[in-house]
């Protein structure tokens, strides 16, 4: 899959997602609410997308063939700009 394909195909997923869950920055807010009552600590949407990123890297040290991985860690990186604006 060439670059601009890759990219576009993140695109295409964002789009999708948000078709289906909303903004992604009350979504990653919602999640860390949920995660703070969890952890029992504070955790911000960044802290959210950080470690959604890292399950994404530990699954592809698995299995780096994955097709859907890299999609997944760029469409990530992607929201933490959304969510530190």
């Amino acid at each position: 899959m060439s670059t601009d394909t890759l990219l576009d195909r993140v695109a295409f997923v964002l789009r999708e997602r948000q078709a289906a869950y909303g903004d992604a920055g009350k979504a990653m807010a919602a999640i860390a609410a949920r995660w703070s009552i969890t952890l029992g600590q504070p955790v911000t949407p960044a802290q959210v997308v950080l470690c959604m990123i890292d399950l994404k890297l530990a699954r592809l040290g698995h299995d780096p063939k994955y097709r859907d991985g890299p999609i997944d860690v760029i469409g990530y990186a992607a929201l933490l700009h959304e969510v530190t604006k």
